[in-house]
């Protein structure tokens, strides 16, 4: 079915509901309103795969949505309104997704989760010409020429960079040194592998590459290849279940090679599969979002509410995903409501404004005021732990390699 484009009503869809932008009525902001935007109620979007192979993931980061927005309506919503959220599934089929986008689309003012990259793709045209705000369950670099998206933390070749970083400052990689690198071809593995290539420039090491498909299952072939070429670690960007193939194939070598994962790589289900042990044993992950067991303000504050509102729940990396994302949102979301302005233009005016954003050590810092660059630079380093709540635990806190700082020098 061929993509449908249409051009909004634009200007007729815009409501002005008082004279004086800022004026309140009985505690409600008297606002410039458009799309998913009512005298009660500000309605964002979530186009996820509730039913699909990231069903696990999505669910959980639904309870990080929750949890912000029940602080957000306890105290009275954003503008007088309370904040809802409608969702759609689309069972990571592109066809469900369009169908349920279009659905969607004219209810919300933003769209503030849009998982999976071939999703992405097929809506991302619709995105800028609606002018709507969506974050994108993905961190590729290529997305940070998109106006419309935003991007909650760094991207897949700044992590990969900095996690190389801190194995060369432990010790376990040095000049010279083999590193392999699996990851699946698109643009999560491609910018991925854009951030190992320039390690391998800069450090004068070999980067051994390894391409796969999204669909590819036996790494048996990928991983005696970078054992013969003698790696002394390997960077993997690929699924959950090619993260368990890796390390399965390694164990069943007798090779104790350390793996670096990009954050997609890791689910605490592996802590339950046949390959836990090695798991535990071999594998780091790199994320620009603190882990569930994360010691800073933001990341306790994620947990105590966690632990309240679902305390016979498992925890995970993805409640403060969602968390995280949701008072990023949010915050823009404010702003655009101090400013007189709840239309989809008025929100990506607040939205570029943004910068020097606190998120209390759930990420660093985040700057949107300049398109195209990331919003941060900095990366948590954790290592797998079955005793820990969500399986990680932080070996090395928020910092950014001298080469993540040399890179974008180079980009500008």
């Amino acid at each position: 079915m061929p993509f449908r484009r249409r051009v909004l009503p634009t200007v007729l869809a815009l409501t002005v509901l008082a004279a004086g932008c800022g004026a309140k009525e009985g505690g409600r902001v008297q606002v410039k309103a458009g799309p998913g935007v009512t005298d009660d109620t500000i309605s964002l979007g979530i186009l996820t795969d509730m039913t699909g192979p990231y069903k696990a993931s999505a669910m959980t980061r639904m309870k990080g949505y929750e949890l912000y927005l029940k602080q957000v309506n306890d105290r009275g919503g954003i503008c007088g309104r309370k904040v809802e959220l409608k969702v759609k599934d689309h069972a990571y089929d592109v066809q469900k997704a369009l169908d349920a986008y279009f659905e969607l689309e004219p209810q919300i003012l933003g769209l503030m989760e849009l998982v999976g990259t071939p999703m992405t793709t097929a809506i991302e045209p619709d995105i800028i010409q609606t002018r709507t705000l969506t974050a994108p369950v993905a961190w590729s670099a290529s997305l940070l020429g998109n106006p419309h998206m935003m991007i909650v933390g760094t991207t897949y070749d700044l992590d990969v960079i900095n996690g190389l970083d801190y194995y060369k400052r432990r010790g376990i990689i040095r000049e010279g040194d083999t590193v392999g690198h699996i990851y699946v071809q698109g643009s999560y593995g491609d910018n991925a592998l854009e951030g190992s290539t320039f390690v391998g420039e800069q450090w004068k090491m070999n980067i051994a590459k390894q391409p796969i498909g999204e669909t590819t299952g036996d790494l048996s072939q990928q991983m005696a290849a970078l054992k013969a070429q003698g790696a002394k670690a390997i960077v993997l960007s690929t699924a959950p279940a090619q993260t368990a193939a890796a390390v399965g194939v390694a164990a069943a070598m007798k090779w104790d090679v350390p793996f670096m994962l990009n954050i997609v790589g890791y689910d605490p289900a592996l802590l339950d599969s046949p390959v836990a042990a090695a798991v535990e044993k071999q594998v780091s992950v790199v994320t620009s979002v603190a882990p569930f067991t994360g010691t800073q303000p933001g990341p306790r504050e994620v947990a105590a509410a966690f632990s309240k509102n679902y305390p016979n729940d498992k925890p995970a990396l993805y409640v403060d995903h969602g968390y995280t994302v949701a008072k990023v949102f949010l915050a823009v979301i404010e702003k655009a409501c101090k400013n007189g302005d709840l239309t989809r233009d008025g929100v990506l005016k607040a939205f570029h404004d943004t910068s020097g954003l606190d998120t209390q050590g759930l990420t660093g810092e985040l700057h949107y005021s300049l398109v195209g660059r990331p919003s941060s630079t900095q990366s948590y380093i954790t290592k797998v732990d079955r005793s820990a709540p969500g399986g990680l635990t932080t070996v090395e806190e928020l910092f950014e390699s001298g080469l993540v700082k040399l890179k974008g020098t180079r980009a500008r």
